[in-house]
């Protein structure tokens, strides 16, 4: 169980990434990420008609992220719940 929990987290944060990536690759009113990469800012990184494309995916990554956000909030608060009804084993239980 724990590494499903810290594995939806490493996807979780994949997602952050690849949401903050996508944010800035979009067309801005100044020059933006897309200057970085050598094209002149009203140029788009990837040509003219991904400017739809990417507002698309920003927001379909943006419901995902959300959805998994809200998600793992509810588990880490399972797992809390569970590991304050758990007993507590101390060294004067053990011995």
């Amino acid at each position: 169980m724990t590494f499903l929990y810290f594995f939806t987290i490493a996807v979780f944060m994949f997602i952050c990434v690849l949401l903050c990536s996508v944010i800035l690759m979009q067309e801005s009113k100044s020059s933006g990420l897309g200057a970085s990469f050598g094209g002149e800012s009203r140029d788009s990184v990837f040509g003219t008609g991904t400017a739809e494309v990417l507002k698309k995916f920003t927001g379909w990554l943006a419901f995902i992220f959300l959805v998994a956000c809200i998600f793992l909030s509810l588990w880490t608060s399972a797992l809390g719940r569970t590991e304050a009804n758990a007993p507590a084993f101390t060294i004067d239980h053990i011995e």
